[in-house]
């Protein structure tokens, strides 16, 4: 699959020029939007995931809101461990919670391999999607990296000390590398997928990889994201793919070693607010493609505020061709549309020849 020149994101993606810096968000179909809250319904976030028709036009809601250069599907990453009916769920205001955490090789029983029938609707979903939009605005896949479903399978739900995850991962290793194959396979599945059924590229979300230290990190968790990106670039060796994670300016190194294992695959270095785009080349080269990196705090503080850390992000990046702009996480479920519409807008008006 080539990559298509006329979309800003995906020319972005390999360093090209463009004719403005590309937008989307990390959670830009959910919560803060009226229309989403319209359509979503009761039940869980899994449940509507199942219904692709709904999938599908919360997918499509930001786009036709504000005019960002690709969309992320409507899922989550837990779909995978749920789908293959290991016991986990989200739960609203908590997020992903598992009944019988992973903590021993009769619970890696549990989680079977991934088939492509388990998740039927999200393959229709992304067809539905590729069929809305324009041929210049891709639809994203995206999948959890193995460290972070890891942490929710084994905490039971979101932790801020992962002391269950890291007692397993030091005290027997050889689980702890079965269940991350487990895993590793499961989220390559997952992305395979949504990029056989019309998405054009894919972020692997490692989301609190931040809280491992530069040894753990490579030792435990960069051999199994490695495996990951390794085997999309064998099945899709043109699509672009972005690695991303919070709190990580002390894996930079790590992460996008993974990342790039093999060469000449287009990759994209996700950076969270933390690090400044500059640097960040200063450390990986300067040829860096980076996604970021508005603090989502800034967006919640109003359009002057957003407006002013947008113009800094893109100072930052000081006109190189390989940047697609985000915020440095996930956009907040109080946050105004409104301010989000204006950040697109000034991101394409300042970035066009």
């Amino acid at each position: 699959m080539a990559l298509q020149t006329d979309s800003p994101f995906l020319a972005a993606a390999t360093g090209r020029r463009v004719r403005h810096t590309p937008v989307w968000f990390m959670r830009q179909a959910g919560r803060s939007l009226p229309e989403y809250r319209a359509i979503r319904g009761e039940g869980s976030i899994l449940e509507a995931i199942t219904r692709p028709e709904v999938a599908a036009e919360i997918t499509l809601q930001p786009y036709r809101r504000y005019g960002v250069d690709a969309a992320v599907l409507f899922s989550d990453i837990v779909v995978p461990a749920h789908a293959v009916g290991f016991g986990i769920d989200v739960a609203p205001g908590t997020g992903p919670v598992a009944e019988r955490p992973l903590r021993s090789a009769a619970d890696l029983d549990r989680l079977r391999s991934l088939q492509a029938e388990d998740v039927d609707y999200v393959a229709r979903t992304v067809e539905l999607v590729v069929a809305e939009l324009p041929a210049e605005v891709p639809v994203l896949a995206f999948a959890g990296a193995p460290f972070t479903i890891a942490s929710y399978l084994i905490e039971g739900r979101p932790s801020r000390t992962y002391q269950h995850t890291k007692a397993l991962m030091h005290s027997d290793e050889v689980l702890w590398h079965r269940l991350m194959e487990h895993l590793a396979a499961m989220s390559l599945e997952f992305i395979d997928i949504q990029l056989r059924h019309g998405a054009r590229a894919f972020q692997l979300f490692d989301s609190w990889a931040g809280a491992l230290s530069d040894a753990d990190y490579r030792r435990f968790v960069a051999p199994h994201t490695r495996t990951v990106f390794d085997e999309l670039a064998v099945r899709h060796p043109d699509v672009a793919g972005i690695g991303f994670g919070i709190g990580c300016d002390h894996l930079l190194e790590a992460m996008h070693e993974a990342m790039t294992a093999i060469p000449g695959r287009p990759v994209v270095m996700g950076l969270d607010w933390r690090t400044p785009i500059a640097a960040a080349r200063r450390r990986l080269g300067p040829d860096l493609v980076v996604q970021g990196n508005l603090d989502p705090a800034l967006v919640l503080a109003g359009t002057e505020v957003a407006l002013a850390g947008a113009e800094a992000v893109l100072a930052d990046n000081d006109s190189h061709p390989g940047h697609i702009f985000n915020l440095g996480h996930g956009v907040q479920p109080d946050t105004d549309p409104e301010v989000l519409a204006a950040v697109v807008e000034l991101v394409h008006e300042r970035t066009a020849p």
